[in-house]
Formats: structure tokens, sequence, C-alpha cells
């Protein structure tokens, strides 16, 4: 069904020659006849609205080739191409047109086309248009591919349709572009496209027309068909046989909800907008009617639906590219059509022309069990390039079949087990698993995280996509190339005596995600239900639910606590138990880290982890009843470091003087290395009275670098002095990931600080820019109190479309003496700063602090004491304090969050 324009053809042209204004009369029969559209649109299948929005705009085109004499022009014809040939548009999507001559126009005619043009402009058409002979576009045609399929989907609107008539006849099949080489020229084209959005499905902010599963990928389907068939729609593939009415009705149907969500991205944002930004996904949830639920967001939901309908049109696509691959491209070339010898795999799959396929029709139906086993059989058959498109329908067609029964017959627990051990492309077989439908309908609980995505920047990836991506991340671990990118996971990993379970645990480690409650803790009870389901021991089953529950340990441990405290190492040791689960731990935390984010992964996470790792397994194997005493930490520190400098010709007695004053903390806190690369400097800096600033690559001994740069400053300690350093490192576009702050008995500050630069890499060996960044450093602690306002740089556009509401949780670290201060909040430029400034306010001074960047949040913590050096022990001052944070970042934020509206 079409929607009714306003006004008949007859009487819009009358009207339009009947004013003055004609531009704004047919303006506003646009306007009208869209508003009564978009007015229609809950109650209206998107088809119709596509097809009558079309209809709309070929009423105003048609009056207005007249409104403008073109009518009087022989051998001449107005012609609708692309989308709009097809008789579809959405509200803002470009009218391609074409006027077709059969000889070349004259002046007048150019000088009325012309004035066409700039007619449609004026009212608000975005016009794509070409002027062309018939023997012009026929020679493009030839040539671009593009042109030829643009000319297929043509349709006249007016003048003489006879002149496409000829257009058609003299770029048919059998003149030009066969159906070889145009479905070749088009599945080229369909791999750079699908290349230019990371060959993926889930991108964060996906293009609803270009990328995989989206709109192109169905027109690419009616093209083949078309050129092939010689059909206006795919329709004729069902009377071909090419596909069932129950694939074509799924057709329609993704179709039409890709339709639904770009109609109401084009009206919510005025323009022929195609790409799913962070800036529109909350609105068009709404307008679509999703809503929140307790454990997921509307805009969750809406993506989820998203997501499941762009794989679902993936994966059509990719079966039909192979069946068109076999009836048009190996059907003309004897060497290809004649099918390699069948090399039988077993009594249910062959092999042929180096696809997998089942032996029989009813391979599936008689033998359930081969629904996983043909992908065990891939993993044994390296050589194998895929399934054949056939066999792929087929398992499509059983996969309803599996349930309860299915998945605890102990034939298919087995094989599903067997293909976790196989040595070879188990990511892969994983990843065909769940395109197909499979690793859903086996593991149901992975198929309720299909889709799933979380509105946010620090998980890019649906929940589905980042799970098999940390099992990609484990098996890389097997390759040389990867030693040097993580040579100590490379190393652990081929310790453990059973890989298997570490691919247990990525597989449930997210997999309660969107439950609602503690992931970690559902997800173990899943772990534990699959390993008594697949026959794992039960001390099997218990490391992997161990590992379930404590995935997020390790990397909060390293990158939110004081790991240089002996006291924090111990506890994270009684919570391992024994070597077995820390090197268990931590190959899962590094290949889950990788596959969250790439940007979250550099070199300095990775420090931090391994040093947890190294120090823990130092505990472990002293024995848990038997923690380091922090005065022999801080007695071997200072032998160690002491010997260096002696190795170096320095006095001993000039560098115990200059140690006297320090404290313990410094040697708890520090490493021999960089105490004797501090200690060297400030003996032998020519100017006592400026403050020390040094800059080299973070050491881990024996003249290695780990993560990060590292700049040591020394000078007189002052309330200001944190607020001055972190403003200007950040005006400096370095990142801090961490501060250590210590204060000598005599006031002076020993403050280190590991910095990275804007792309997340240390600073390297660039020395002029290092010393730009001693100089600037110098200036401003010179005069600390004077460093002015806070930097002030524009909020990346995504951060603004997150409301991140300010959390503080102040507590005391008795132990330690001093106030730990936790800030959750918005990420912006100036941040630190303008916390530092905070903490000035409120005479505290910063011990310590820990900086971790989740995507649009950050999550740092602060060691802080007051002028005294003790806690914060007054809790209404430590209310006042945590008042005082919440409504003042919050009030940066949304002042933030304003400024980059607009």
């Amino acid at each position: 069904m079409t929607l009714t324009p306003p006004l008949s053809q007859s009487d819009l042209l009358a009207r339009l020659r009947g004013t003055d204004q004609p531009g704004q009369t047919a303006r506003a029969y646009l306007e009208e006849g869209q508003a009564q559209l978009d007015a229609a649109f809950d109650q209206t299948p998107i088809e119709d609205l596509v097809h009558s929005r079309a209809t709309l705009v070929d009423r105003v085109l048609i009056a207005a080739w007249s409104l403008f004499g073109l009518d009087h022009l022989s051998d001449a014809a107005l012609v609708a191409v692309g989308g709009y040939g097809r008789g579809e548009l959405h509200p803002y999507s470009d009218v391609d047109l074409m006027v077709l001559f059969r000889q070349r126009p004259d002046e007048q005619a150019c000088g009325s086309l012309e004035g066409f043009v700039a007619f449609l402009w004026d009212i608000g058409l975005e016009i794509g248009h070409s002027v062309r002979s018939l023997d012009e576009c026929v020679a493009l045609a030839a040539e671009d591919i593009t042109v030829a399929t643009n000319i297929m989907e043509a349709r006249t609107l007016a003048g003489d349709n006879a002149v496409l008539t000829a257009l058609a006849e003299r770029t048919a099949p059998d003149r030009m572009w066969p159906a070889d080489r145009f479905f070749a020229a088009k599945w080229d084209e369909q791999t750079a496209r699908h290349a230019k959005h990371n060959d993926t499905e889930y991108n964060l902010e996906p293009d609803l027309k270009n990328a995989p599963g989206g709109l192109r990928d169905f027109q690419m389907i009616s093209w083949v068909a078309h050129r092939h068939f010689g059909a206006d729609s795919i329709d004729t593939m069902v009377e071909a046989g090419f596909i069932t009415r129950k694939e074509h009705a799924l057709l329609q149907k993704w179709l039409a909800e890709l339709w639904r969500i770009r109609w109401a991205l084009h009206t919510l944002t005025g323009r022929n907008e195609n790409r799913l930004l962070f800036d529109h996904q909350r609105q068009l949830a709404d307008r679509l009617g999703y809503r929140d639920s307790d454990a997921n967001l509307a805009v969750e939901h809406f993506m989820k639906g998203f997501y499941r309908v762009a794989l679902a049109m993936s994966v059509f696509n990719e079966m039909l590219l192979q069946l068109f691959d076999e009836a048009i491209l190996r059907s003309g070339t004897p060497e290809l059509s004649t099918p390699k010898q069948r090399r039988p795999l077993n009594r249910r799959f062959q092999a042929r022309n180096d696809y997998l396929e089942i032996s029989a029709p009813d391979v599936f139906q008689k033998h359930p069990s081969a629904m996983l086993e043909m992908f065990v059989l891939l993993a044994q058959n390296p050589d194998l390039k895929g399934i054949r498109a056939e066999t792929i329908r087929a398992l499509i067609e059983a996969r309803p079949t599996i349930d309860d029964q299915f998945r605890n017959d102990p034939a298919n627990t087995a094989l599903f087990m067997q293909l976790l051990r196989s040595p070879h492309s188990l990511f892969t077989q994983l990843r065909r698993m769940k395109r197909y439908g499979l690793l859903g309908k086996y593991l149901p609980e992975f198929g309720r995280i299909i889709g799933m995505m979380q509105y946010d920047l620090f998980h890019i990836y649906t929940v589905d996509a980042h799970t098999l991506l940390v099992i990609k991340n484990m098996r890389r671990l097997r390759y040389d190339d990867m030693r040097e990118t993580f040579p100590l996971a490379s190393e652990v990993f081929y310790r453990l005596p059973k890989p298997e379970l570490l691919y247990v645990a990525g597989l449930y480690h997210d997999i309660a995600k969107g439950r609602g409650g503690d992931h970690s803790e559902l997800g173990a009870e899943d772990a534990i239900a699959f390993c008594q389901r697949h026959g794992l021991s039960n001390w099997d089953g218990k490391l992997v639910a161990w590992l379930v529950r404590n995935h997020l340990t390790m990397s909060v441990t390293a990158q939110r606590k004081d790991i240089s405290d002996p006291d924090v190492v111990h506890e994270f040791a009684r919570v391992v138990g024994d070597l077995v689960h820390l090197d268990y731990l931590y190959v899962l935390t590094v290949a889950d880290i990788n596959a969250t984010n790439p940007s979250l992964w550099n070199s300095w996470r990775a420090s931090l982890l391994r040093q947890l790792y190294v120090e823990t397994k130092r505990a472990l194997r002293r024995g848990l009843n038997n923690p380091l005493d922090k005065q022999d930490w801080v007695d071997e520190t200072h032998e160690a470091a002491l010997k260096m400098l002696m190795d170096r010709d320095q006095d001993p007695q000039a560098v115990e003087a200059l140690w006297a004053n320090i404290g313990d903390e410094y040697f708890l806190r520090e490493t021999p290395w960089d105490i004797a690369w501090h200690t060297e400097a400030l003996l032998g800096r020519p100017n006592p009275e400026d403050p020390l600033v040094l800059i080299r690559e973070n050491q881990m001994g024996q003249g290695q670098t780990e993560g990060g740069s590292q700049i040591f400053i020394y000078t007189p300690d002052t309330q200001n002095l944190f607020a001055a350093t972190v403003n200007a490192l950040d005006s400096l576009g370095l990142t801090i990931m961490d501060a250590r702050i210590i204060t000598s008995a005599d006031g002076f500050s020993l403050d280190t600080y590991i910095v990275l630069d804007e792309h997340g890499t240390p600073i390297g060996d660039d020395w002029p820019r290092i010393e730009h960044i001693r100089q600037t450093l110098t200036e401003t602690l010179k005069h600390p109190e004077k460093f002015g306002t806070t930097v002030s740089r524009r909020m990346p556009r995504r951060h603004k479309h997150f409301d991140v509401p300010t959390q503080v949780v102040i507590s005391n670290d008795i132990v330690n003496d001093r106030t730990v201060v936790d800030i959750h909040t918005l990420d912006r430029p100036g941040l630190l700063a303008h916390i530092g400034r905070i903490f000035v306010q409120f005479e505290l001074l910063v011990q310590n602090a820990r900086i971790a960047t989740l995507g649009e949040r950050v999550e740092d913590v602060f060691f802080v004491t007051d002028l005294n050096g003790d806690p914060v022990s007054d809790p209404e001052l430590c209310q006042h304090l945590q008042d005082t944070l919440m409504q003042e970042l919050d009030k940066r934020n949304q002042n933030d969050t304003y400024s980059t509206t607009f």
C-alpha cells in the first residue's frame, strides 16, 4: 500500500503554474507530505512509508519537469536511478537522477535543465544528477560497475521511455557485464566495503548502509539476482530455488527492521545520516519503543536487536554469495565446475572443492551429533576453507532440534570438549558456530549475550564478540611472534597443564552480563554446570568457577591498589592460593584486557600485571604463613641501591647523609635502580635551589625498560604542588598512569609520575620533547602557587553523551596511616588538576595516586593525609570533602558537556 500524497499529479502541476513562487509551493507540498508519512510511522508498515516517500518525490519531479517545459523535449527522459530507481526513499536520502538523451542536448535544453536542477535544490531535495547521451552512458557503464548497477535499477519518471529501453538493451548482460563478470566485480566491491568497516557487524557506531550486515548486503543479493535471473526483485530467487519461502520472509523482516531504524535516524538528524553514532543511539531507542529494564538500558536492548539483525543478514549474504559463486562463476569454467574428487572424511561428511559438506541431505536428521562433529572436522582439517552453502542451510534448518536432551548427550559433550582441546583453529570454529547460530543453541547462556552491547566507551565490542576475542587472544599466545609482545604470558601459557580449562573460563567469564546481579558469581554457577555436564573432574570445575568468579581481581589489584606495598601483594597471594591458580588467572587477565578495548592495553598496564605476578609468585614460594616484613623490604632496597651507587664511585657517606631525611616510605615504594638514579642526580646537580626534573623510560632493572616514561621531581613541598604538576603534564599532552608522592623530613617532595603520550606509548628518546617537558615543569615548579587556570580543552564528542554521576568513597588505611579517596567520574581534560585544587582547598597532601581511565570514565584512587602527615579522622570533614568533590566535578562535567553541544 502506498500512502496518498497531499495532491494529485495534475493538481500539483496546476498549483505550481498558478503561483509566482512555485518553489515555496513545492517545498510546502513536500513538507506536508513528509509530515503525514512521519505521523504514520508507528502504525504503517515501513515498506509503505519508503515507497510512499518515493511516490511523493516522483510527483514533485514530474511536475517540475513540465513546469520548466522539459516535457516538450523529444528523445529525452528523466530517469530515477539507484535506490530511488527501485522506488525506495527515506526522508533525507539522496534523490539520484539521470537526464538521458538519445543525442547530446542543445543549448536551449541545457538552459532549461539548469533551471530545473536549481529548482530542485531550492526546494530542499538532495539531488545527485547527471546529464548524458545514450552513447556516453553506455561507454561509462562498460567501464564502471557502479554505473551499470544504477542503470539496472533505473525507471522513467517523465519523457520518452523508449530512450531508457534502448539503454537497457545496450547494457544488457549479453552486451556488457555478463553475470559472471558482474558478480565477481560486485563481490570484490563488497569485500573492499566490508574491510572499511573492520569486517564486522559489531562496530561501536555501525553504518546501517555499508557495514557487514547492512542494507548494501541485501542490495548485493538483489543486484546479482537481477543480473543473473533478470528479476526485478528477490521473489524470483524463490521461484528459481535459490532461497526458500521461509528465507525470503526472513530477508524481508530483516530489511524492514533496518529500514525502520534508518527512517527514524533520518527524521531524528534531519539529514542523510546512516551511522548509528552515540549522538543518536539513546533517542533512537526511545523513538523505536525500547525501554530500560532492571538489568539493561533501552539503548542496549535496541543495539542488541540491531546487531542480531545485522549478523543474520551477513550470514545470509555469505551463504547466497557462495551459492552464486557455484551457479554463476564455476558453472562457466570447466576446471571449476567439475568438482574435485570428493574426499570422504567419514560416513557423514566429505570435502568438495576444499569445502566441507554433508554426504546426504538428511545427515543432521539421522545423526544430530553431526552438527557439532562438523566443527571438530574443520579444526582437524585446516586445509578446508569453510562449509558449503547447502550444508550451512541444512544446519540452520536442523538447529531447532537442539534441546536439553541434545545438550546432555555424552556424545555431544565429548565432541564439544574435543573441539576445545583441538590444536588448530579453535577460535575460527567457535566463531563459525556463533555465526551459524549453533553456539547459542548448544549453550543457551551464550545465546543470551549474542549482540549484547554495553553503552559505554570502555567495552567497544558486544559481549559475545569480546568473549570470542578472549579465546583468540589465548590461542595467539602459542605463536612465536607473540612472545615479543606478551613474553611472560606466552611463557606462562605453556606451563598450563590443561589449556582447555582456560578456554572454558574465557567462554564463561562474562556469560552472565545483562542478567542483573554480580555477573562473576552468576557466571561461576553456569561454569560449574557446564563442567559437570561435560564430565570434567571436581577439581577442574572448581578451578574454572574460581577463574570466572575472580576474573577481575588481578586487574583491579594491579591498577587500583599500591602493589609496592608487601601487604597488598600478600593479600592477593592469599586470594590466589597457589601458583597454578596464579598462572591461569594471569593469562586470563591479559587476554581479557586485550579483548576489551585495544586502547586499554598499554605498556604501563602490562608492567603492573607483570609486577604483581612476579611479586605474588615470590610470596607464594616464600609461603603464605611467612609474609615479607616491610622493614626487610626497606633494608633490601637500601642495600641494593647503595651498592649500585658505590659501584659508580659515589661517596657512601654523602649518600647516607642525603638519605637521612627521606624516610623508609621512599625505599618501600621505589626500586633500587630508580633510587640510585635519583641519588646520583641529586648529589651532582649544579644548582640545589632549582627543582630537579628527571625523565627516562621506566626501569625494571638490568637495563630493561617497562611501560611508560618516568618523571621524577625533587622540589620543596607545597600544598599546590600536586595540582600544579598534573596541570602542567596535562598541558603537555601527557596521560598520568601512576603518581607516587613522598615528602621528606626536611620538607622536600620526591614525586614520581609514570606517563604515556597521547598515543598510549612512552615518550621514548625524543630529546627535544623531553627537554621541553623538563623546562615546562621546572618553570611551573619554581612557583607552583601561580600555575594558573586548569587546562581547558574540548571534551571528546563521544564523552558528552554519557551521564556518569561522580561517586566518591572515602576510607582510612589504618596500616599505612593515610586516607583513601576513591573517585569515579566522567573523564575530561584537566580533571586531575581540578581534583588537586580541591585537595588544596581542604589542606590535604597527596601521597600516592592510581589513575585508571576506562573509556568515558575514570576510576582514580588517591592516598592523602593532612598537613601533619596524618589520615583525615574527622567524619564531618570527610563528608564535606566527599560532597564537595561530587558537586564540583558533576558541575564541571555538566558545563563541559553543555559547551560541546554547540
